[in-house]
């Protein structure tokens, strides 16, 4: 390999008279150009020259490419719909979750200012925060309701791009009504204890009580502590406990609720009776355990 041998040396002066020359003991062996005594370049061939540095340039264009294809391919496959737009704000491209989304094929949408493709994006206050992201390269995330059509909810993110910016749309609609639910059971729970002639108790799926009410301690005379981790058929009569487990059971094998009639045993050893209501408490992936409402008196 030429850079292995010892070089040449020549002035600056020497080089231009005789380049010619030089150029071709460059194909043999590098050639250092001095300058005041000092070497200031090295002239080798292109040969050499690739050995020494085409291959690194080589994989770093080709990680490169990878890495584009890859970001490409991740954009292409992610469930979230994905909307390139330029500074003239057209679209230009879209994922396969946006064409689904927006209920369009992407040779449609490509091309098109955006508020012509998609009018109900002009009447919502999104179209200011995407003024600001192409203008001011300004992020903005948020869910915004009714966006594409009634009573849905989408996260919107606006992310700034080379190309002007990027919308990105996640349906947010089931989480959005789970919220409201819980809202709605909030309410409810609100309401029951304001009423204060319903108990309700909570317990796990080996049937331990881990809350109850202020009814239902008040119903039993004991302190709130001293109830939990106790066995919910425990402060039942013992003759009403099998009907209970039995009733449980159901539940817990069926998703059902159950009613049944049953009594309640007092501090002081008073039967009480009760009227029990038992619904399953379903986490993601397996029972949680149930809920119980207590209210006095049998059918």
């Amino acid at each position: 390999m030429a850079a292995a041998q010892e070089p040449q040396r020549v002035s600056a002066a020497d080089f231009i008279r005789g380049f010619a020359n030089w150029r071709l003991q460059s194909a043999r062996k590098p050639v250092v150009v001095t300058h005041h005594g000092e070497d200031a370049h090295v002239l080798i061939s292109l040969d050499d020259y690739r050995r020494l540095d085409g291959g690194a340039a080589r994989d770093v264009a080709k990680a490169s490419d990878l890495l584009q294809a890859s970001l490409a391919g991740l954009v292409e496959s992610i469930r979230d719909g994905a909307m390139l737009i330029d500074r003239q704000r057209r679209i230009a491209a879209v994922n396969p979750a946006a064409s689904d989304m927006l209920e369009m094929p992407a040779a449609g949408l490509i091309g098109e200012a955006l508020t012509t493709a998609l009018p109900s994006f002009s009447d919502s206050l999104i179209c200011h925060h995407i003024a600001r992201l192409l203008d001011h390269r300004e992020r903005f995330s948020a869910d915004v309701p009714g966006l594409l059509r009634p009573r849905q909810w989408l996260h919107v993110d606006l992310v700034p791009l080379p190309v002007g910016g990027a919308i990105v749309l996640r349906d947010v609609s089931a989480a959005m009504e789970d919220f409201a639910a819980t809202d709605v059971r909030a309410a409810t729970l609100d309401a029951i204890e304001t009423d204060g002639s319903i108990g309700h108790v909570r317990i796990s799926v080996r049937e331990s009580v881990e809350s109850a009410n202020a009814m239902v301690v008040a119903l039993l005379g004991v302190d709130p502590v001293a109830i939990r981790r106790v066995r919910f058929s425990a402060i039942l009569p013992v003759g009403q406990r099998a009907a209970f487990v039995e009733a449980l059971e159901s539940v817990f094998r069926s998703g059902n609720p159950a009613r049944l009639s049953s009594q309640m045993v007092t501090r002081g050893g008073e039967a009480v009776d009760v009227t029990l209501t038992i619904a399953e408490v379903r986490g993601p992936y397996a029972s949680e355990g149930a809920v119980i409402l207590v209210t006095r008196g049998a059918d």
